[in-house]
C-alpha cells in the first residue's frame, strides 16, 4: 500500500473529525472544512504551517517522535490512532522492516499441537487464534460450531472478512451488522498500518474493495481500532440469539496474531444457548444448507 497516500488521507480524514470547539479554538463564520484547517492544525502542534503541510501530504520519513506526539494531541487521536500513526511513520522511514510481525498466511502455518491443546482445553466457549487479516487459523470445538456458517461457504476462505462482507449469512448471525461492519474493517485498516509488506491482506483489500460497497465505504474513512475486549450480539442458526463478551489476547510466541475467547454471563440464557451449541457440535452434522426453522 502506498505509504504517503496512506498518510494523506489517514491525517486528512482525523483532522475533518476535530471541530474547533472541540479543539478550544473559535469556530467562526467561514469555515470551509469540516473540521480543523491546516493552520489550526499547525499551531496545536507548535509547527509551521508549511511542516505540517509536508506532513499531510503523506511525508513522514524523519519526523521526530516528538513532533509526532504532538501532531497526535492536536488531532485528539485515541491509543489506537496514535499507534497506527507511528506504524505508517516506521514504513515510511523503512524502519518497520525489524518491527513488523513476521507474515503469516493461512496456507503456511498450522497450530503447534499444544496451542491446540489449549484451545481444546477452553469448553465453555468459542477460542480461536485469528490474524490480522481475520482468517481463522485454530479454533476449538465450540468456536467451530459458532462460526459454522463462515466455515460452511469454501467462498469464505474461514476468512470473517469476506464472511461479513460477501456471504448473505453474516446478515443474520450479526444482528448488529453496521457495528460488526465498522470493527471488521477497522481491524484490517490497523493492520495494513501495521504490516503494509503483507501481499495476502492487499489481495483481500482489493477483493473486498472491488466487490462490496460496504467495504469501501468504510475502508476510505480509516478507522482504526485496538480490538481487545467487549461484548458482542449473535444469531445462530441453531441455537438462536446469543450475547457474548470477549478477550483478545495477543500471542507472545506469535506476534501478529491473537487468540480470541468468547464466553457468556454466568446463568444467562447465552450461556444455556452455548451449552446446546456444545451439544450440537458434539453431534456430527450433515452438509446440508442452513436454515432457521
Amino acid at each position: 500500500m502506498d505509504n504517503r497516500s496512506e498518510v494523506r488521507e489517514f491525517l486528512t480524514s482525523r483532522r475533518a473529525k476535530i471541530t474547533p470547539e472541540q479543539a478550544g479554538l473559535p469556530s467562526g463564520n467561514r469555515r470551509r472544512v469540516p473540521g480543523l484547517r491546516r493552520s489550526e492544525v499547525a499551531a496545536l502542534a507548535d509547527v509551521s504551517v508549511e511542516y505540517y503541510a509536508k506532513l499531510e501530504r503523506g511525508n513522514l520519513a524523519g519526523v521526530s517522535p516528538a513532533v509526532l506526539e504532538a501532531v497526535a494531541r492536536a488531532l485528539q487521536l485515541d491509543d489506537a490512532e496514535r499507534a497506527h500513526l507511528l506504524n505508517l511513520a516506521q514504513a515510511a522511514d523503512g524502519s518497520d522492516a525489524l518491527t513488523r510481525p513476521r507474515r503469516r498466511t493461512s496456507r503456511t502455518w498450522t497450530a503447534h499441537r499444544s496451542l491446540q491443546w489449549v484451545l481444546d482445553a477452553v469448553t465453555a466457549g468459542p477460542a480461536f487464534v485469528r490474524n490480522g487479516r481475520m482468517d481463522l487459523l485454530a479454533a476449538n470445538q465450540l468456536a467451530r460450531a459458532f462460526y459454522d456458517d463462515v466455515y460452511a461457504t469454501a467462498g469464505n476462505q474461514a476468512n470473517l472478512a469476506r464472511f461479513q462482507f460477501l456471504d448473505p449469512a453474516s446478515r443474520r448471525f450479526y444482528p448488529d451488522w453496521d457495528q460488526a461492519a465498522d470493527i471488521a474493517v477497522a481491524i484490517l485498516r490497523t493492520e495494513a498500518g501495521r504490516n503494509p509488506h503483507d501481499k495476502d491482506l492487499h489481495d483481500l483489500v482489493g477483493e473486498l474493495s472491488t466487490r462490496s460497497d460496504d467495504f469501501r465505504t468504510r475502508w476510505g474513512a480509516h478507522n482504526v481500532r485496538h480490538h481487545g475486549t467487549g461484548t458482542k450480539r449473535f444469531h445462530h442458526h441453531t441455537v438462536g440469539d446469543l450475547t457474548l463478551a470477549y478477550e483478545g489476547l495477543e500471542m507472545a510466541a506469535e506476534p501478529g496474531l491473537t487468540l480470541t475467547i468468547y464466553t457468556a454471563e454466568p446463568g444467562s440464557p447465552s450461556e444455556e444457548a452455548l451449552r446446546l451449541l456444545a451439544s450440537w457440535a458434539a453431534t456430527p452434522q450433515p452438509l446440508t444448507p442452513h436454515s432457521d426453522g
